[in-house]
């Protein structure tokens, strides 16, 4: 197939050379393109991102602060003096082709940081291929702890900027259980997600070390479009509220079916429901209910008020927590390829492993034995259709 296309081009190379060959002398020549500048000469970073399918917001919000980040580098002069290039693959929001993009990204665009994917279940594909290519990848939100440590092996490629499941799915506990008083809960899973199964597994373990009852643990696969079966048997259980650990379109539609059949209790989730489709989806089924996220825009802090006010500048709109995540995995990596002795894998790795107190913009971030990232978590309401700042909860 190649052979074919190579003798297509030449042919047509020569065609359009005979063609010019005719031109009248006087005609001005064509304006050269733009040269990009030699790989020796710049660094090139790859991201694997659900750019369409089911969750495409997620993507496409990382890689907007990704390139938010590459920007304000850029501007201040590259690093090591030279300047930042992103290439951005499409997962499709499949693992596999998550696993290719990868591939594609290291072992053909030979970048020299993999950044990506949001979904656990797509960054563990990815996983193996950084490892075994030598090459840092920092995952912005993959929150299941087999991303960064394969059973008692830590990835030694692998990295995140994010909590993981085990401390968020103890945030919601608590807060269901301390701050709500809520003593029974039923859970609706997604079986066929690492993120869903992971996050419900570790919410039910400590809810119940606090005192509080799983009244029933419902499950369905991402794509269902009709959770009434599921919802029926909860609610004939009469829980005060029901954990949703799924991701956003999901979510939504089971908030509307919920409704429809009565039910009154706010739903509780995790980072999965950070999309503004929740609430164009949701409507006002998802009102008064809870999830946990890495930040909010909301946050007086300085230091997230610059880079809302950025992030507006560039793009028109408030900044969710997945593009805060992509902008922090994006300045992390490119902060230890500034200390790094060289742009070498090995050396990146052990730049990114060093980072200590980070001054992120979902918290200060370092990273630990286990290459995951110690920093706080946010609970959210949502309210009139956003998301509202309600507590915050450290490590």
């Amino acid at each position: 197939m190649r052979a074919v296309r190579a003798v297509a081009l030449l042919a047509a190379s020569l065609a359009v050379v005979a063609c010019q060959s005719k031109k009248p002398e006087a005609e001005a020549p064509a304006k050269a393109a733009a040269v990009p500048a030699p790989a020796s000469d710049r660094i090139l970073v790859g991201h694997v991102g659900s750019m369409t399918g089911s969750e495409a917001t997620f993507g496409q919000s990382t890689d907007n602060g990704i390139k938010l980040a590459i920007e304000q580098w850029n501007a201040r002069g590259g690093v090591k003096g030279k300047p930042i290039s992103l290439r951005t693959y499409d997962s499709q929001g499949k693992p596999e082709e998550a696993a290719v993009a990868a591939t594609r990204l290291i072992v053909n665009d030979k970048v020299n940081l993999l950044l990506g994917e949001v979904a656990s279940s797509r960054s563990l594909a990815m996983a193996p291929v950084a490892d075994g290519n030598g090459t840092p990848m920092i995952t912005p939100s993959s929150t299941n702890p087999r991303v960064t440590k394969d059973k008692d092996k830590v990835r030694p490629f692998v990295f995140r900027v994010c909590f993981i499941d085990p401390f968020q799915g103890t945030v919601m506990a608590k807060f269901a259980r301390n701050d709500r008083k809520i003593d029974r809960v039923a859970i609706l899973r997604d079986v066929g997600n690492d993120y869903s199964m992971g996050l419900a597994d570790f919410f039910l373990a400590k809810f119940k070390e606090l005192g509080g009852t799983i009244v029933d643990d419902q499950s369905y696969k991402a794509g269902d479009q009709d959770f009434k079966a599921q919802l029926t048997a909860i609610k004939n259980k009469d829980p005060q509220a029901v954990y949703v650990p799924g991701y956003y379109t999901d979510v939504a539609l089971i908030a509307r079916q919920a409704r429809e059949l009565g039910m009154k209790q706010p739903l509780l989730g995790g980072d999965g429901w950070d999309s503004s489709k929740l609430y164009e989806i949701g409507g006002k089924a998802i009102e008064g209910s809870f999830f946990s996220n890495h930040y909010s825009p909301d946050d007086p802090s300085p230091r997230i008020q610059e880079f809302v006010k950025a992030y507006k500048a560039r793009y028109g709109g408030v900044p969710d927590g997945l593009a805060a995540q992509g902008y922090d995995a994006a300045m992390v990596g490119f902060d230890a390829m500034n200390r790094a002795t060289d742009l070498s894998g090995t050396a990146i790795r052990d730049a990114i492993a060093a980072t200590k107190d980070y001054p992120g913009v979902t918290g200060v971030i370092t990273i630990d034995a286990n290459h995951d990232a110690v920093k706080p978590a946010v609970v959210l309401e949502v309210k009139d259709g956003k998301s509202v700042f309600v507590t915050s909860v450290a490590p």
